[in-house]
């Protein structure tokens, strides 16, 4: 853009001076015109009846020719006038030092000879003032024959008496144009600027979305993928679980029928006994399987999410106190209703309570902040315990993974489903102090 500028600025400059060096031709052609009729009538025309022979050697012919042509040219910013003969000698000249100046006149007093009137620049100043169009003086030399005028016929144009030059100064101009072109250059350098700026704005916000959808279009990708894994774990985990669910029934039942049967003979019942809480879980965890691989979908029904922690923390109520856990409660009123399975959001809860119960297995606090924000309700469960190490914080939501010896690695992600089939979110962080932060958000009913 800067280039285009300079360019511009050069064509410019180039057009300025043809134009001022057009209308000065135009100018000065009649500036010519009237000098050529005022030196004829008033000078040439007397002057031949007085002396019978002009003679501008003759001091007296001089002043008056000179007084001629002055008060013709008087206002008109001529610098200088030279007068040639047709021997291409200087007659008159304002600068008395030329008069008798010979061969002075060059290819221009030539054309002025041949009747043809030219005209050129001619520039002076040092060479960064030229380089760059802004010359110290810039003035206007032309040349114009000097004929006799003819009343008496068609044509005004008599013979060629000599030829007129005249030298104006055009600096003040040259400079008011510059003065001009230099704005133009600068309005054009800064229009330039202000698009090149919104261009680049343009280009980075365009830059911008397109990463964004390059990066929302891999996250839905790697979305899909995972999809289809957890299908394929899902499918394979339901027809596994359905298939051991059968004969786990008979094991259960027959251990029971076991148990009875020991007991009323009076023999240890102990076998049997293991054999049925280890059946009912591998029944826990064939659920699990099942939750997971199969999610339910909500029953929606208007719900109070703090009278679903409050059932929560009634039923835990014992581990609560077998733990020596302080629960804190801040509901921000008024707590707004929700629509959701108030069943599948007790599951949900009772899964991050019991995290935060092994997470704390020395005791602590666990806060309960409830608070509306926008059209959503947060939820937050803050516990006090280690907290989660940053390469595991990534792996908690993949099927499977734990760090606990007992488990299937599965509670998180079941709890995640469950929030999602609300329409909510769920995001668990480390805390700045110690443990870790459970938020979830779930949309205000009719919201």
């Amino acid at each position: 853009m800067f280039a285009a500028t300079i360019v511009i600025s050069a064509l410019d400059a180039h057009w300025v001076r043809n134009i001022l060096l057009e209308k000065s031709e135009e100018y000065d052609s009649l500036l010519v015109e009237n000098l050529n009729h005022q030196i004829f009538l008033r000078f040439v025309v007397p002057a031949a009846f007085k002396y019978k022979e002009i003679k501008l050697r003759d001091e007296e012919q001089s002043k008056w020719l000179d007084q001629v042509i002055r008060s013709t040219l008087h206002s008109f910013h001529v610098e200088n006038v030279n007068i040639y003969g047709v021997n291409n000698v200087i007659l008159y000249s304002f600068d008395k030092q030329k008069i008798g100046l010979k061969n002075a006149g060059g290819v221009s007093y030539e054309k002025a000879i041949e009747k043809e009137l030219t005209s050129r620049l001619v520039r002076t100043g040092n060479f960064w003032e030229l380089l760059f169009w802004f010359p110290k003086e810039t003035k206007i030399v032309t040349f114009a024959p000097l004929h006799a005028e003819k009343r008496t016929t068609s044509s005004l144009a008599g013979p060629v008496l000599g030829v007129l030059e005249i030298v104006r100064d055009v600096t003040e101009d040259y400079k008011k144009i510059f003065k001009l072109q230099v704005l133009i250059v600068v309005s054009c350098f800064g229009v330039m600027g202000i698009l090149f700026l919104v261009l680049r704005f343009v280009v980075k916000q365009g830059e911008t979305i397109i990463e964004r959808r390059a990066e929302e279009r891999l996250r839905l990708e790697e979305k899909l993928r995972q999809a289809e894994h957890l299908s394929t774990i899902g499918e394979m985990t339901a027809g596994v679980s359905h298939e051991i669910r059968n004969p786990l029934g008979i094991i259960k039942s027959s251990s029971e029928l076991l148990k009875n049967k020991m007991i009323r003979l009076e023999a240890d019942p102990t076998i049997a006994e293991i054999i049925i809480e280890e059946s009912q879980r591998l029944d826990s965890i064939i659920k699990d399987f099942l939750d997971f691989a199969r999610p339910k979908n909500p029953d929606f029904y208007p719900c109070r999410l703090d009278e679903v922690i409050e059932k929560n923390l009634t039923f835990l109520a014992t581990q609560i106190e077998a733990h020596k856990i302080e629960i804190v409660k801040k509901y921000e009123s008024p707590v707004s209703e929700i629509s959701g399975d108030s069943a599948m959001l007790y599951q949900a809860f009772l899964n991050i309570f019991i995290n935060a119960f092994q997470a704390m297995s020395d005791g602590g606090c666990l806060t309960i902040h409830l608070k509306q924000e926008s059209d959503f309700l947060a939820l937050h469960f803050l516990d006090e315990g280690e907290g989660i190490l940053e390469k595991e914080l990534k792996k908690i939501w993949s099927p499977f993974f734990t760090t606990k010896d007992t488990g299937t690695g599965l509670g998180l992600g079941i709890v995640k489903n469950i929030i999602e089939a609300h329409n909510g979110t769920i995001d668990i962080s480390n805390r700045a102090v110690r443990g870790v932060d459970v938020r979830i958000a779930l949309p205000v009913r009719g919201r």
